[in-house]
């Protein structure tokens, strides 16, 4: 009796001991990398060029799930960078889009006037997540640590640094457009901590923009190549006429604007001490390399300057990575790689090679649109008493539609409820409603246009789940619009004269794969070697980093953990 107790006992204690050992494997770092627009298909496309320390170093020792895919419409920025680190949809996150209305205008989902900039006058520094409803991995790791976990985030971008942050980042970073200065806001802190006031006074954005434009003849025009252009063999030529070359002298359409970001993560690093965190907490390093978008939009997948640019991001990961290791030491952090969204090729190009494409006008829709209710509601133009007065500025109201954003459109309330002050303001909606619809499914590249609330059955998955993912009722559109495969949306409104008529640039937004198949790699402390060919989804990469981390999911998670271990 004895004996078999003892061996009880033996046997309790050894899987407490397992239990243990694996609590214990929590890296003392973890490193989130997001790279907005890059199609999980660079990894593979550029891998012959990438050198031995970055996108290789994650390919060749981390887990690599190659089917992750968006489940919601639309497939932007600030929605992207949002379920990542909430791992769930923007029905529940509240995040819809880049652009978002509230009290009579559009602002970016992070845009806050009631903090101030730190490090900047401008309102570029008026930010805060305060529009996010629900918590990040990075919140629930400050939470699981009683908040003794630092947290800091950093991009170009004002929503990619402070939507992967969260509520409770200790700090959260971004540039001003025409300092180039990093900056932040009075949500998280008073004044810039002094190592990041020094590291501004060096103008490395200054210095790598005038870097880029060096040995230029047009200094508004695209950086050199750091190869000569016969080995970009991936990409088209140089010269084919659907890119848009233009910088206006803009550090943000160069690979610098990515170059910097790295400088400003590594400063991090080096100076708040993450992953040396002194109550031996995890830390949580939050980086989001944005020029890759600005530059796809311009220029389109087959561009020799995307394909410049990866090489180029690459040597900066690696940066990051042996900086890590000198700091922390090998195999005592994690790094993950994801995107928000991906990219199509530019129509252009697609046509010239027998593909079906075309373009979405939105702008020109959107006139359209407006003219042809006008006239059928009988509503006048010139009707002075149509004409709105909100916050001391004047509208002119007989706009019953405002927007298109992300293909959902989104009525005027305000305007609808002034144009019959004797009728049911909610009647007129319904008939506006079902008008659009009729006009919208007339027009070609539309293949459905329904009222999200009322979504018909002849709609089919995936796109039925992407827009019902998509949708949250308080802030989104009234009408969904879901264009033909391979219909883009606008660059730049379209078919600009200096351009002959030819689509430039490219753009994003829409369900298929070439915008919602993202890269997700995750590399270090506990993290097996693998190849997943399974399908995943976007919702998915928050509850695995969580389950790596024995901390609890965010609050509104849907995604499933998957097993890297």
């Amino acid at each position: 009796m004895r004996k078999s107790i003892s061996l009880f006992i033996l046997f309790l204690y050894t899987i407490a001991s397992f239990a243990q050992a694996e609590l214990q494997q929590c890296p003392k770092l973890v490193v989130g990398i997001m790279v907005d627009q890059m199609r999980w298909d660079y990894l593979v496309r550029y891998n012959d060029r990438y050198c031995e320390g970055g996108f290789k170093r994650m390919m060749e020792e981390g887990y690599n799930c190659n089917r992750v895919l968006i489940n919601y419409i639309p497939t932007v920025t600030a929605v992207g960078h949002t379920a990542v680190y909430t791992g769930t949809v923007p029905a529940f996150n509240g995040i819809i889009a880049n652009e978002m209305y509230f009290d009579w205008e559009w602002c970016t989902p992070v845009r806050d006037w009631n903090v101030k900039g730190v490090g900047t006058q401008r309102t570029e520094g008026q930010a805060s997540p305060h529009r996010l409803l629900c918590t990040t991995m990075s919140d629930e790791l400050r939470l699981s640590s009683n908040f003794r976990s630092n947290v800091i985030s950093v991009s170009i971008k004002d929503r990619a640094s402070v939507l992967p942050g969260g509520h409770c980042a200790n700090a959260a970073y971004w540039m001003d457009s025409e300092s180039m200065d990093f900056i932040s806001s009075t949500y998280y802190m008073k004044e810039l901590p002094k190592w990041l006031q020094k590291f501004n006074a060096e103008k490395r954005g200054k210095q790598y923009m005038a870097k880029a434009l060096e040995n230029k003849k047009d200094k508004n025009h695209f950086w050199d190549l750091l190869y000569d252009e016969d080995t970009y063999i991936q990409s088209a030529n140089a010269d084919e006429a659907y890119y848009d070359k233009y910088t206006g002298g803009a550090l943000k359409y160069t690979p610098y604007g990515n170059t910097y970001t790295a400088d400003m993560a590594i400063a991090v690093l080096q100076n708040e001490g993450l992953g040396n965190n002194p109550t031996g907490a995890t830390d949580f390093l939050a980086v989001s390399f944005s020029s890759t978008d600005m530059i796809g939009h311009k220029v389109g997948p087959n561009a020799p300057w995307i394909e410049d640019t990866y090489l180029r991001l690459d040597m900066d990961i690696k940066r990051i990575f042996d900086t890590l290791d000198t700091l922390i030491g090998k195999g005592e952090w994690v790094a993950f790689l994801s995107a928000d969204h991906a990219g199509s090729h530019n129509v252009q190009f697609r046509r010239e090679h027998n593909i079906p494409a075309d373009t979405w006008a939105y702008y020109k829709v959107l006139k359209e649109l407006n003219e042809t209710l006008t006239k059928e509601f009988g509503l006048s133009t010139e009707d002075k008493s149509m004409r709105l007065s909100i916050n001391g500025q004047t509208y002119d109201a007989v706009q019953l539609i405002h927007s298109l954003e992300c293909q959902y459109v989104y009525f005027n309330d305000t305007v609808i409820a002034k144009v019959n002050k004797d009728s049911n303001p909610k009647e007129l909606k319904r008939r506006l409603k079902t008008r659009t619809i009729e006009l919208l499914e007339a027009m070609p590249n539309v293949v459905y246009a329904f009222d999200v609330r009322h979504i018909p059955d002849h709609v089919p998955e995936p796109v039925r789940s992407m827009v019902i993912n998509g949708y949250h009722p308080k802030r989104s559109g009234d009408i969904a619009i879901v264009l033909e495969s391979n219909v883009t949306e606008d660059y730049d409104d379209g078919y600009l004269p200096d351009y002959n008529g030819i689509p430039i640039g490219t753009n994003h937004s829409v369900w298929s794969p070439y915008d919602a198949h993202i890269p997700f790699i995750v590399m270090g402390k506990g993290v097996r070697h693998a190849w997943d060919n399974n399908t995943y989804h976007i919702v998915d990469i928050a509850p695995t980093i969580c389950a790596l981390l024995n901390i609890q999911q965010p609050s509104s998670c849907v995604g499933n953990a998957i097993n890297v271990r």
